[in-house]
């Protein structure tokens, strides 16, 4: 038998119309996904405007507390006041509407999933939720004081009042809060990778060395340049990766799953 008896024959126009078709149905169904979510935002933003003025007070609450008060927010713009309260309701809208962004996004990836793991929407939803909104809740309530004791101390050592624009404080605080809220998010992609076998527990006990030097890394680079402000967001992520190691081990595959992962399936179009 030759090698020419054994070359696999080149795709018909078909089967490249159905692969075609495949990655376009796909598409469209991350399309509507998208879709859904941000009509979601949308709602969210909707719920925050109508409480923006409550909630731009909760933002600012940090750096009043830390200055005693003293610190003047000024707007130097006619609409700067009105953009101010679509960034807030943005911002707060988002933080609203997380679960049902997390369900889009588990409906979107389910189909790769076991059956067994596709029953696990309620839980990733709520666990997603309570772990975003414990980023945002930990920044606001620990990294805003720190940072801005800081900040607001380096004024005092040179002898002046700070007068601070509200789009850039809001711009700074956003970033920060959205930062946070993600890397809260550490546990969950513990889980999908190691479900996806692409980490397991083992590797991320191997690797834990360069994980303490990029955390401490990440800590100094959206800290204050002291070390007890670093020492004080390194711990939480520090915690965070060893919980994450904790899930990686608890929803570790079994060996029919690793063979599973490792094998791809020939039965579907791609």
């Amino acid at each position: 038998m030759t090698s020419e008896d054994i070359t696999p024959p080149a795709p018909t126009p078909l089967a490249r119309e159905e692969a075609r078709m495949s990655l376009i149905e796909h598409l469209q169904e991350l399309r509507t996904h998208l879709i859904r979510a941000f009509i979601a935002i949308g709602i969210g933003f909707a719920i925050a405007y109508a409480i923006a003025d409550p909630l731009f007070h909760a933002l600012t609450w940090p750096i009043r507390e830390v200055s005693g008060g003293k610190v003047m927010l000024i707007g130097t713009g006619v609409g700067e006041a009105f953009y101010t309260k679509i960034k807030v309701a943005l911002i707060a809208g988002l933080f609203i509407a997380s679960p049902a962004v997390f369900y889009e996004i588990w409906k979107f990836i389910a189909p790769g999933l076991y059956e067994t793991e596709r029953r696990m929407a309620k839980p990733f939803v709520i666990f997603a939720t309570l772990f975003f909104a414990l980023g945002g809740y930990f920044c606001w309530a620990v990294v805003f004081k720190i940072g801005y004791a800081f900040f607001l101390g380096q004024y005092a050592s040179i002898g002046v009042t700070p007068t601070i624009r509200i789009s850039e404080y809001l711009a700074f605080s956003s970033k920060l809060l959205l930062a946070f809220a993600l890397t809260f998010e550490m546990p969950i992609f513990a889980f999908f990778l190691t479900k996806l076998g692409l980490v397991d527990y083992k590797m991320m006990i191997g690797y834990i060395r360069y994980a303490i030097l990029a955390i401490f890394i990440v800590a100094a680079a959206l800290t204050p340049p002291d070390m007890i402000s670093q020492f004080l967001l390194a711990i939480p992520l520090l915690i965070l990766y060893a919980l994450s190691i904790g899930v990686a081990w608890a929803f570790r595959l079994k060996p029919e799953e690793k063979i599973a992962a490792a094998t791809p399936d020939n039965t579907e179009t791609i």
